[in-house]
């Protein structure tokens, strides 16, 4: 019997949200307890649900709650896998390889949450490769959005001598060396499958992953007729300010809801 998704535990955590209501949560993922937080909103019901992917790897880019929390308050249920490995969960992250898992996982969590209509997809920097995974993986998913999101394994590897060593620890060695390892990762050679609309952002004065992730990503996207809108930020970089940051979020999730109508 498939268990992913599947529920073993939850207790209360604080909210910074008056109007959210916060879970710690332990679910099933490929046979591993994994970690996540769960956000909802308070009052009302029938939300649509919201699948949160964090960049970053261990305690790079850990999910924020506060973050949680803003996306929620603009009425979703919110998922955030911490993924495998981090806050107590069982098992290795290992940058979008079996570690995909607990993103499918936290999608099949949030379909059997009570109430919920349909999910939709969203990922941040490493998240993006993350969410382009699941809503393939997904093809029922209401809409999918990248932020900074990376959508070239070998592409970051070759963009970030910071990040090589972890790379080649993580995923056994070099774009060079192992071709096929860095292609597993990468997206872009299975767009043919993805049905959802998808909405790429982007700071063009991105270092951590650069426009040109989401570039090739559009261009794909085009190439196969798939569905896509791009809104691309010349002043900005990984990190928006945060007035426009919060403007952003607004602009998106009014998107996405636009797409569930449809």
């Amino acid at each position: 019997m498939n268990t992913d998704g599947k529920i073993i535990s939850s207790y209360k955590f604080p909210s910074p949200n008056p109007n959210v209501t916060l879970s710690m949560v332990t679910y099933y993922s490929g046979g591993l307890k994994v970690k996540g937080l769960l956000a909802k909103p308070v009052e009302g019901d029938g939300f649509d649900g919201f699948l949160y992917l964090r960049g970053g790897i261990k305690n790079v880019g850990q999910v924020r709650p506060a973050r949680i929390a803003q996306f929620a308050s603009e009425g979703f249920v919110v998922f955030a896998p911490f993924y495998r490995g981090n806050r107590g969960g069982e098992g290795n992250e290992d940058f979008a390889g079996s570690d995909r898992q607990d993103a499918f996982a936290g999608y099949e969590l949030l379909k059997a949450c009570p109430g919920v209509n349909k999910v939709h997809i969203f990922g941040f920097s490493r998240g993006g490769v993350m969410a382009l995974l699941t809503a393939i993986q997904y093809p029922d998913a209401a809409s999918m959005v990248t932020w900074g999101g990376v959508s070239d394994l070998a592409l970051t590897y070759m963009e970030r001598k910071d990040l090589r060593r972890m790379m080649k620890r993580v995923i056994g060695g070099t774009p060079a060396k192992f071709p096929g390892r860095y292609r597993y990762r990468t997206p872009l050679y299975n767009l043919e499958q993805l049905e959802s609309p998808v909405l790429i952002i982007h700071g063009e004065k991105d270092k951590n992953v650069s426009i040109e992730h989401s570039l090739r990503l559009e261009k794909r996207l085009n190439e196969l007729s798939k569905p896509v809108t791009s809104w691309y930020f010349q002043e900005y970089t990984h990190y928006f300010p945060p007035a426009m940051n919060r403007r952003v979020v607004k602009d998106l999730t009014k998107w996405m809801k636009s797409q569930a109508q449809k």
